[in-house]
This record gives structure tokens, C-alpha cells and sequence, in this order.
């Protein structure tokens, strides 16, 4: 009779001592998030906890803050140049008045990464 780990397609070695070990390989990718795919890991932990748990069951969740990280990224990196299309803030800005130009864009940054914290990760 097959265990469930078994008709799952897993494995076990006799060890040593006479009992059997699963051999356990993990099918998750390789971690390679950065700050918005911490920031969603923490928030699952704490607000989903189920959620959370069934990325943990599925092996899936180094995918899945991999994925979410990389569109946090792209949807900043487009949300920043829109805003500063919109705003006219330019290189010419930049040359003539560097402090504003910083001024500017930190407040164009901190903006959008509002917009991206509200639509990718706490959601």
C-alpha cells in the first residue's frame, strides 16, 4: 500500500538506522526578490496567513514573490517616467535647478510607489 507521498510521485531512502526518509527536493526557483517581494512576503505572513500557507504547501512561493518583485519593478519604473512625462520634469530641469529636479522626482517616486504598494502588495 502507497503512502500519499508516494502516489504524489515522491520517494523514500532507507537510512542508517533502519528507517525511511523522504527525499524531499524542493521544485521552487531560485530566490532572486528584492524589496517589494520581501515587503509581500511579510504582508502574507502576517494579513494571509492561509494564503501564505498554501504557497509554503505548494512550493510556490519563491516563484510567486519572485513574479510579484519583477512587476512591482516594471510598474514603478513606467509609473516614474509617466508621472515625470506629465510634470515636465527633464534633464533641462535637472541642469538648471538640481535641487528641485531631486525635489521633483522623490515626490514623483514616493507617489507611485504608493500606487504600486496598493495594487501589487497589500492586496
Amino acid at each position: 500500500m502507497k503512502s500519499t507521498f508516494e502516489k504524489m510521485g515522491g520517494t523514500y531512502t532507507l537510512g542508517a538506522d533502519g528507517i525511511y526518509y523522504p527525499n524531499l527536493v524542493s521544485t521552487d526557483e531560485e530566490p532572486h526578490y528584492g524589496k517589494y517581494g520581501m515587503l509581500r512576503r511579510t504582508y502574507l505572513k502576517e494579513h494571509r496567513p492561509a494564503m501564505y500557507s498554501l504557497y509554503m504547501l505548494e512550493d510556490s512561493l519563491t516563484a510567486h514573490l519572485n513574479k510579484v518583485d519583477d512587476e512591482a519593478q516594471e510598474r514603478m519604473e513606467a509609473l516614474v517616467q509617466q508621472m515625470m512625462d506629465k510634470k515636465g520634469i527633464t534633464e533641462e530641469l535637472k541642469a538648471r535647478d538640481q535641487m528641485a529636479w531631486v525635489g521633483a522626482v522623490n515626490n514623483i517616486r514616493n507617489a507611485a510607489e504608493e500606487v504600486v504598494l496598493a495594487e501589487l502588495i497589500y492586496r
